[in-house]
């Protein structure tokens, strides 16, 4: 039986203007196999277990060893889909150094295809360095989870003319620091089409309209398991209430006698 093909950041990056590309987040091996069952180019091992595994408030208690662990365990559930792992906070906003040897560490400790790396124009050095050492990036510009303290909160970004056009210098600087990809999160939808239009890489939308190349949503979200998941989210499951049943019923069953037979 002939193994489909590995998908790879070239494969990413060819898909510009010749498709849609569908990704999800996975923190654990049983989700990331049934991804790669359904056949996701794309498995994104996001900080945002911070909230969705671990119970933090933001993604900024995320350490490098919690992603380390769950990048790992998704990369054994995966035989085809490229997975890419988010750089936690400050582990390379310090220095160039530190970056490329934190990044170097999820590649060779971890297996991960990737690292995503949040910022723009200001990250453009990181990203390059990274790259130069053989360390494929995707980058992800409009709102960023890890500096949302200074964004002043969880807000639709490139409203104003001024902050539009430092989201199109943002797009241009990841481009051509040699990212493969780009997320670009909560960006108007109009001026994500807009940088969809104009850039040469793939967009990979997640709250940012219909136009991107790509959309990427929270897995959490898409099984109907956040209590609160965000407007842009659809649910294409609810499995809090069912997987809340099968908890009291065996709990019943137990307190019964019902169970076991």
């Amino acid at each position: 039986m002939k193994i489909a093909e590995k998908w790879t950041v070239s494969r990413i990056r060819d898909m510009k203007g010749r498709g849609r590309i569908a990704c999800l987040t996975a923190y654990d091996f049983y989700t990331a196999q049934l991804l790669d069952e359904a056949g996701f180019p794309m498995i994104l091992v996001g900080d945002s277990l911070g909230m969705t595994v671990l119970g933090y408030e933001t993604t900024l208690p995320v350490t490098m060893e919690d992603m380390l662990r769950h990048t790992a365990a998704v990369v054994r559930g995966t035989r085809r889909a490229l997975v890419v792992a988010d750089m936690p906070f400050l582990s390379y906003q310090i220095s160039v150094e530190e970056a490329i040897r934190h990044a170097g560490r999820l590649l060779k400790e971890a297996g991960a295809d990737a690292v995503k790396i949040e910022g723009g124009l200001a990250r453009a050095e990181t990203i390059r360095r990274l790259i130069e050492n053989g360390i494929p990036v995707l980058g992800h510009i409009g709102l960023l989870p890890q500096s949302v303290r200074a964004m002043g909160g969880y807000r639709t970004q490139g409203r104003t003319p001024e902050a539009a056009e430092q989201l199109r210098r943002d797009a241009q600087a990841v481009e051509n620091a040699g990212c493969f990809a780009v997320v670009l999160e909560c960006v108007t939808p109009t001026l994500a089409e807009e940088i969809t239009r104009t850039v040469g890489i793939p967009t990979i939308g997640i709250g940012s309209g219909p136009r991107c190349d790509g959309q990427v949503l929270v897995v959490n979200d898409l099984l109907g398991l956040t209590s609160r998941p965000p407007g842009f989210a659809r649910p294409y499951a609810q499995l809090r209430p069912i997987i809340a049943d099968a908890f009291r019923r065996f709990r019943q069953d137990v307190e019964t006698g019902a169970f076991p037979e």
